[in-house]
């Protein structure tokens, strides 16, 4: 058994059929059929049902192929961290959600220049989840996320939370007003954005939010539907649920422009982190709201293994900032554990 035959194995697997694979790998199908075959004969297991179309796995093929494909993943990741910690780039990778881009971000970018003359920074627009396997692969070397991961290579640290202010049009009732109840806006359409969810084990379920709600005064347009126990991972829906509140009306968009597009058009709601109270002033309101840890936390994070030599001075950076600023903060650093 070796790395080619499980490539070819996987590829198979992946696309279900030997001429897509081959053009995948480069192979020749006869030279991709025969790596096949003989991780099969050493293995002295059929992983590939071939009497199909498309091509089926076997059962023992579907478990191989879930616990080798993860191993690969594996493998590959090593090899890239290894590749790396041999020649580190002097070029930072930073991954960023585009909600940071409105916050602090260039204002550390220009501070950590001042600091480090000689760096070369480049950025990227990438998803929270998707930074995971970006911090892998080496397409960035940290990565400013807006939710907490359990990921066995990534470590992180959070910087800070940010409160949320509440989104309103500037004709709408409560938009003059300087502090906002969760419960005095269920009954408008709340516009949602995120394409990243909160994982299941950190969220609240509908039964819940409705038991919450049924001991409290509040209006009939709030109410969950009690027969339901799925969990909230929609991050606005849940710090509604959190308060034991669901919003008479939602609108799912894209990104977080077209939520306020949507606001500034006077066709609901939404919440941002205040850093993007800046935006879009003249048609949308922005107020406070009265909840403390109605919050969205700013995580920072990089592989566990490798620690690109200039991050060191990107937190300095970051915390001189926050200092100018006066963000309260706890000073953390990452360890290499190379």
């Amino acid at each position: 058994m070796d790395l080619k035959q499980l490539n070819a194995f996987i590829a198979v697997a992946d696309l279900r059929s030997f001429s897509a694979a081959a053009t995948k790998t480069g192979l020749s199908q006869p030279s991709l059929s025969r790596l096949l075959k003989q991780l099969e004969t050493d293995m002295g297991v059929v992983l590939i049902d071939r009497y199909h179309r498309p091509l089926h796995l076997t059962e023992a093929g579907s478990f191989f192929y879930d616990k080798i494909s993860t191993i690969l993943t594996e493998i590959d990741t090593v090899t890239s961290m290894t590749q790396r910690l041999s020649a580190p780039s002097s070029v930072l990778n930073i991954g960023f959600v585009p909600s940071v881009l409105y916050g602090l971000l260039p204002e550390i970018i220009a501070t950590l220049k001042q600091f480090s003359p000689d760096i070369d920074v480049n950025l990227k627009d990438i998803s929270s989840y998707q930074q995971m396997d970006a911090l892998k692969s080496g397409e960035i070397d940290i990565g400013f996320g807006r939710f907490a991961h359990q990921d066995p290579w990534i470590q992180q640290i959070l910087l800070r939370h940010e409160r949320y202010v509440v989104a309103l049009p500037k004709s709408h009732p409560l938009a003059n007003v300087r502090k906002q109840r969760l419960i005095d806006l269920a009954n408008n359409r709340l516009i949602l954005y995120h394409q990243t969810h909160l994982p299941v084990s950190s969220t609240v379920t509908t039964e819940t939010a409705t038991h919450k709600l049924s001991t409290s005064r509040v209006n009939r347009a709030a109410k969950h539907d009690a027969s339901s126990s799925e969990p909230i991972t929609e991050p606005l829906l849940h710090l509604f649920a959190q308060y034991g509140i669901s919003p008479f009306m939602t609108t799912t968009v894209s990104d977080l422009q077209v939520a306020l597009g949507l606001v500034a058009a006077g066709e609901g709601i939404t919440l941002v982190p205040a850093s993007l109270q800046t935006v879009r002033t003249e048609q949308i309101s922005y107020q406070r709201l009265v909840h403390e840890n109605v919050t969205s936390p700013i995580y920072l994070h990089t592989l566990k293994d490798f620690v690109h030599p200039k991050i060191p001075d990107l937190l300095t950076a970051i915390y001189h900032v926050y200092e100018q600023r006066g963000i309260t903060y706890r000073q953390q650093n990452f360890v290499s554990q190379a």
